[in-house]
């Protein structure tokens, strides 16, 4: 139980940050309905934050995972600087590379109305990628304190570059238009504020690690170097068929709906709205992957290390369920706030929410199942899982997009993640089986799945009240919580804070 308590102290420490980065960056990217009144003028900068995960998956290739597996066996020193330098002139190859492609992406992309927004997005890429490997650094040497002031500080950075230009400096030179703050203000940029605000990010976050940069030394050992690209080389395709499975149907969406451009764009623009709300699901999983990659290598050469796996993966599970029930309980909160705060359109397509944030759930076991392959050396199987994934996903959401349109895409997603968590855990049985409680599992999931229709079901008796709804909700919520707690009192016990509370109950 050591373990356990020690990954949950871990991703409590990666968790904060992450949820404060992830929950402030979710406010930001929901203040667009506050800052824009029609979601199809937001279509543009959908299409570039569509892009950016993808192509950052090409930039970093692999080298964090990487990172985190040769240093058990190498020179950590020395390793990190050789792949810091390969980082570099990697990063420096591929943004030369984009800039003589910028017109080639501007028209693929339906980019034409804002062919700048192309440049600012390899800004974006370049810096943001320079970071990678000293947050890596920061996790192995499990530093969660620094990494949290780190991504903290930069994202108020960034909310306080998108306010102060798209909120604050409007307001002022609309009633003072000499003001000295129209030489910095550019009308014409519009919702572009919100990729500046992204670069000034980066680049706070580059200065704020300049000691874990500083500690690069420029000695470059290329038979490591040719050791780890051996090993992470599945990993790029790994990466990019990820990001196919998490951000093609945003990419393609007003390319594949078969409707006027206008509209298209406006059910891009609403897709995206949807897809961020059920991004809160993630949270959890991103929380705890900044934690468990560096445990489950660290952790990987003890003598009952798969019997910590599998009890890391039920706690993930019942955690996730609870984020899918916080956020399918409370749709109707969601939609009142926009109705209430934004314009009416933006609340469409909601009922497609659960369905993207059980994919994600599906993605987040995925994810927990995925160590066995990186573990025993086997990427390849991990790069043939994410290409299957990948297919699956661009057949699906070609085919389901035209007919059901956000329920298309949603579907698509889901059936992806589902997809590869089967393959994923069926193949990891069989090279390096775990003892994980599948039957528990599948109960907890198929459990909140029951219980989000039972909310439909009551709240369709009662039509459009608010109160009755959130109550509904918090009710089977706490059942949830109750029926979970009565299971897992004797796991619950062991655990920091929660092991108070059950401790007089054994």
């Amino acid at each position: 139980m050591s373990e356990i308590k020690k990954l949950a102290g871990q991703t409590l420490w990666y968790g904060l940050p992450t949820i404060a980065y992830r929950f402030l960056g979710y406010i930001m990217n929901m203040a667009l309905p506050f800052f824009i009144d029609l979601p199809e003028e937001t279509a543009d900068l959908v299409q570039v934050y569509a892009m950016i995960p993808f192509l950052n998956a090409l930039y970093a290739y692999g080298l964090e995972t990487a990172y985190f597996r040769f240093s058990q066996t190498h020179d950590r020193s020395k390793l990190y600087s050789t792949l810091s330098i390969s980082l570099f002139a990697s990063t420096l190859f591929f943004s030369i590379l984009l800039i003589f492609l910028k017109g080639d992406i501007t028209n693929i992309a339906h980019l034409n109305n804002h062919p700048e927004y192309v440049l600012w997005m390899i800004g974006i890429l370049a810096i943001d990628n320079l970071n990678t490997l000293p947050f890596a650094k920061l996790r192995q040497e499990n530093r969660p304190k620094m990494y949290a002031f780190a991504r903290v500080a930069a994202i108020f950075t960034n909310i306080g570059v998108v306010v102060f230009f798209l909120g604050i400096v409007p307001t002022i030179l609309k009633n003072h238009p000499d003001s000295f703050l129209s030489r910095f203000y550019f009308p014409s940029f519009g919702i572009g504020y919100y990729l500046v605000g992204n670069i000034i990010e980066n680049i706070i976050t580059l200065v704020i690690l300049h000691k874990e940069i500083r500690q690069i030394k420029f000695t470059f050992s290329f038979s490591l170097w040719k050791e780890v690209i051996k090993y992470s080389a599945p990993l790029i395709i790994v990466g990019l068929g990820g990001m196919i499975n998490d951000v093609l149907s945003r990419l393609i969406y007003r390319h594949v709906v078969h409707l006027p451009e206008q509209q298209a764009n406006h059910e891009a623009g609403i897709f995206a709205n949807i897809f961020r709300l059920a991004l809160l699901t993630t949270i959890m999983i991103q929380a705890f992957r900044m934690a468990a990659e560096p445990f489950f290598f660290n952790k990987s050469k003890d003598e009952n290390a798969k019997n910590t796996y599998a009890r890391v993966m039920k706690f993930f599970v019942i955690a996730c369920c609870f984020m899918f029930l916080f956020i399918a309980l409370f749709l109707d909160v969601f939609k009142w706030f926009f109705m209430t705060f934004a314009n009416k359109n933006w609340v469409e397509g909601f009922g497609a929410i659960p369905i993207l944030a059980l994919g994600n759930i599906f993605l987040g076991v995925y994810y927990n199942l995925s160590i066995w392959y990186k573990l025993t050396n086997k990427n390849t199987y991990g790069a043939m899982i994410t290409i299957a994934g990948a297919l699956l996903t661009i057949v699906l959401n070609i085919v389901l997009i035209p007919k059901f349109h956000y329920y298309g895409a949603a579907i698509a997603t889901f059936s992806c993640y589902f997809f590869m968590m089967i393959c994923s855990y069926k193949l990891g049985q069989k090279f390096y089986p775990v003892p994980y409680a599948v039957k528990k599992l599948i109960s907890y999931i198929a459990l909140v799945v029951l219980i989000y229709f039972i909310h439909i079901g009551i709240t369709f008796l009662i039509k459009d009240v608010l109160w009755f709804s959130i109550s509904s909700g918090i009710m089977l919520l706490l059942l949830f919580a109750l029926f979970v707690g009565k299971i897992e009192v004797k796991e619950f016990s062991g655990l920091p804070v929660l092991g108070k509370l059950y401790k007089k109950r054994i």
